[in-house]
């Protein structure tokens, strides 16, 4: 005899109990199906909320400019729904202007203040990369040469490379009062030849480069830029984006910023990360740390502010980067930093 279950059904008529065995069976199935069905939901809502970033780094390697590598491979930028396409190249900076491109990073501030103001390059500051230097000056490990006062009377190298980096010596100079002769030497490369065979003084280097000859004696480090009152607080380089898109997608733009954020402090509260950048920058675990601990202050590499913007707009209209100082309303259209987002925001958002 047949049972009508329903529309469409004929078959046998359901038992009205089932076995304790082929209850459990079916409460597992249920709890099974459930499951699938979250994880299910969660992938296409996790899937849908992600927006993808094409992000264009100036350099590969250097732990200011790591933490978009760092935080897509921990997890911490797809949490925030954002998946990251990188480039490093710093001929592909116009790519953020020409719309190829969302974010720029490492970028120069004096370069930034130039395109801004002097071609009305539709470009808008939203975050600094790098407060102060990780420039230092070092000598021959044979030099009578101590400290920064016994380089009075000597020859101390400068390079152009680097944009404003370059006057760094200058401001170390003054700073302590000293009277040497600075002497364009070029790269670090030929800067470190030339200190070793004898002919400058004083050299300059940018952590790394030169950790090797430090822990085989071959040379000796006598001033950082860190010790420089005028280069310590002085953002350097900055986050750039298109003016379109940071009118048009400031919410995209806050999570960036907020993993942005998060990765910071996991770099410098994780051991994990400290090797992942090991890996990442083809260094061993003790330059890393090392490169970390005794000249990237976290502070330095905090987005959320311009330090010394008057000095960076001064020196920039000595400098000849900007005709004219730039005025309030022209600094406030073209610094638009993302407030950090509060956390119960985002789970309002992303929970639904």
């Amino acid at each position: 005899m047949g049972y009508k279950y329903g529309a469409g059904w004929s078959g046998p008529t359901p038992p009205l109990r089932q076995s304790g065995e082929q209850s459990v069976q079916h409460m597992a199935n249920i709890g099974c199906l459930v499951a699938a069905t979250i994880a299910l939901f969660g992938s296409t809502a996790n899937a849908a909320a992600e927006d993808q970033l094409k992000i264009v780094i100036d350099e590969r390697g250097p732990w200011n400019l790591a933490a978009p590598e760092l935080g897509q491979q921990a997890g911490i930028f797809k949490k925030h729904g954002i998946i990251l396409d990188l480039t490093y190249s710093e001929a592909e900076r116009e790519a953020v202007l020409d719309h190829k491109a969302d974010i720029g990073l490492g970028i120069d501030v004096m370069e930034v203040l130039r395109a801004y103001a002097s071609k009305g390059a539709p470009v808008r500051i939203i975050g600094a990369t790098m407060t102060g230097s990780v420039n230092y000056w070092y000598v021959a490990a044979s030099s009578p040469i101590q400290t920064v006062k016994d380089i009075t009377g000597g020859t101390i190298a400068y390079s152009k490379s680097g944009e404003s980096g370059q006057y760094d010596v200058f401001d170390l100079l003054e700073q302590y009062r000293v009277k040497a002769r600075p002497v364009l030497t070029g790269g670090e490369t030929a800067t470190f030849n030339q200190v070793i065979s004898g002919k400058i003084d004083v050299g300059w280097a940018t952590a790394p480069f030169g950790f090797d000859a430090i822990e085989h004696d071959q040379i000796r480090i006598v001033a950082k830029s860190q010790d420089v009152s005028k280069i310590r607080v002085k953002t350097t380089t900055v986050m750039i984006a298109n003016a379109d898109m940071v009118a048009t997608r400031k919410e995209v733009l806050t999570r960036w910023h907020q993993a942005y954020r998060e990765t910071i402090d996991w770099m410098y509260s994780d051991p994990a990360a400290l090797k992942a950048y090991a890996d990442f920058a083809g260094l061993s675990e003790g330059a890393a740390r090392r490169l970390r601990d005794e000249f990237f202050k976290k502070e330095m590499l905090s987005p959320d502010n311009i330090q010394g913007l008057s000095g960076i707009v001064k020196d920039a209209t000595k400098l000849r980067y900007i005709v004219a100082p730039l005025s309030k309303k022209q600094l406030s259209e073209l610094i638009q930093i993302t407030a950090p987002a509060k956390a119960s925001s985002w789970f309002r958002v992303f929970s639904r």
